[in-house]
């Protein structure tokens, strides 16, 4: 069904992160897209318009988060302050095969859904097993998606046969593409110490047949290298560039560990990165080099990770902490300055998961787009779109469109029941607290 037009009055508009900010204008959506907007002086008459004062408010394109696993809403806060391998070995897959299942990945991801649109994100890269239930939760809440099912070389969630892991993300596939303009399906390919190079290889192809994005996590830790399976290179990168995986439909989530032979590898290719700062530290993962990676053009955008890293989805807080992460590193106040930053969230990602028409305000855009208070302390005074990165937060958001639908007006979710999705969440987390 076509969404009705939505005339905004009197905003300030951020249109993209290389243009000033503009004062005093209006925006006009109409059937899903972006139309037109101006100054107030050339406000359109438009009756049959929703209209929204947008006063004491900024309009700005929904953040996309790169990277999250939805359904682990379930296991935030189940195992903290542990390294990688302790965290997934002894607590994430045990509790993964013990409560993973059709109606987990649902409602938990619904769960997923409501923080991320309540906090302003509107497009989300998924990657998870019973991708069709969290595929079809997403769907449901009125989010922009790019759900990647995962595939590992042994006994997974809903793939109990390793020997369907390949076929399995292709039945997924059959099911979702071109079923919903919003939904984008994919290929997650878990990682190379979880997938062997035959199946990294198989995975990779079954993408490119379907010219769809491949996900994989690559080089998180300063170990990695070590536990590979039947490495092909001296690096996670020069493992995947052996297999030829590397091209410019790949996302390689995480790079903490790269040199500047990874980097030129990966720079080559085209294929893009996606850097979680906050769950790398939680991890004591590292910081990514991701200011010297966006100097040199790699492509590189931002995710959240799952809730059970993070343990939060606020791209928000992840801009700042992107940010500063960098200067830290550099020890240069200068490196990754807001506007770049909040790049990685808005256009950069629209780029690097393959949506076109997304991540800026201009006209045939994709209507996805948020409203900020402006008018609060934390906010005031509002010089420029950095206090975006260094001053805002998710509960700044007030209301969110997406597709030109209204999904949330007023910090009121219109798309679904969120107290009946906590009640079903609370009821799953139930038996983990005996893990």
């Amino acid at each position: 069904m076509t969404p009705a037009p939505i005339l905004i009055s009197n905003v300030t508009l951020h249109t993209d992160c290389s243009s000033p900010l503009r004062h005093g204008q209006w925006l006009l959506c109409r059937d899903g897209r972006i139309h037109s907007f101006g100054p107030m002086a050339t406000v359109p008459d438009c009756p049959e318009a929703i209209q929204l004062d947008g006063t004491d408010r900024l309009l700005m394109p929904g953040l996309i988060n790169g990277h999250n696993h939805c359904a682990m809403t379930l296991f935030r806060g189940l195992a903290d302050d542990l390294e990688l391998s302790r965290w997934l070995n002894e607590h994430i897959f045990p509790a993964e095969a013990a409560h993973v299942n059709e109606e987990m990945v649902y409602h938990c991801t619904k769960l997923a859904a409501a923080e991320m649109i309540l906090s302003g994100t509107t497009t989300v890269a998924d990657g998870y097993f019973h991708e069709d239930q969290a595929a079809r939760a997403l769907c449901e809440s009125g989010m922009r998606a790019v759900a990647a099912h995962g595939i590992v070389d042994f006994p997974a969630p809903g793939v109990a046969d390793p020997g369907r892991n390949i076929s399995a993300v292709a039945d997924f596939i059959s099911e979702w593409k071109n079923r919903d303009e919003r939904i984008t399906p994919a290929v997650f390919a878990h990682s190379p110490y979880t997938c062997s190079p035959a199946t990294l290889r198989a995975a990779k192809a079954l993408a490119r047949e379907q010219e769809l994005p491949f996900f994989i996590h690559i080089a998180e830790t300063r170990q990695e290298q070590k536990i590979i399976m039947d490495p092909q290179g001296e690096s996670p990168i020069a493992h995947l560039a052996a297999l030829d995986l590397l091209d410019d439909d790949t996302v390689l989530v995480h790079c903490v560990w790269l040199d500047e032979r990874d980097m030129n590898t990966i720079h080559t290719s085209g294929a893009g990165v996606i850097t979680c700062p906050q769950s790398h530290l939680k991890l004591a993962s590292g910081i990514s080099r991701a200011a010297a990676m966006d100097e040199m053009g790699i492509p590189i955008g931002l995710g959240t990770d799952g809730s059970a890293s993070n343990n939060a989805l606020d791209l928000f807080v992840e801009l700042d902490i992107l940010a500063k992460t960098q200067k830290l590193q550099t020890l240069e106040a200068t490196a990754m300055p807001a506007a770049r930053a909040l790049a990685t969230a808005t256009e950069n990602n629209a780029g690097i998961l393959g949506i076109g028409k997304l991540g800026k305000i201009a006209p045939g855009f994709k209507a996805d787009l948020i409203l900020l208070k402006l008018k609060q302390p934390h906010l005031q005074p509002f010089y420029s779109s950095d206090s975006l990165v260094y001053s805002g937060n998710g509960s700044d958001v007030e209301t969110v469109i997406i597709n030109g639908s209204i999904v949330l007006l007023e910090k009121k979710l219109l798309s679904f029941d969120l107290d009946e999705t906590l009640e079903h969440v609370r009821s799953l987390a139930k038996p983990l607290g005996h893990l």
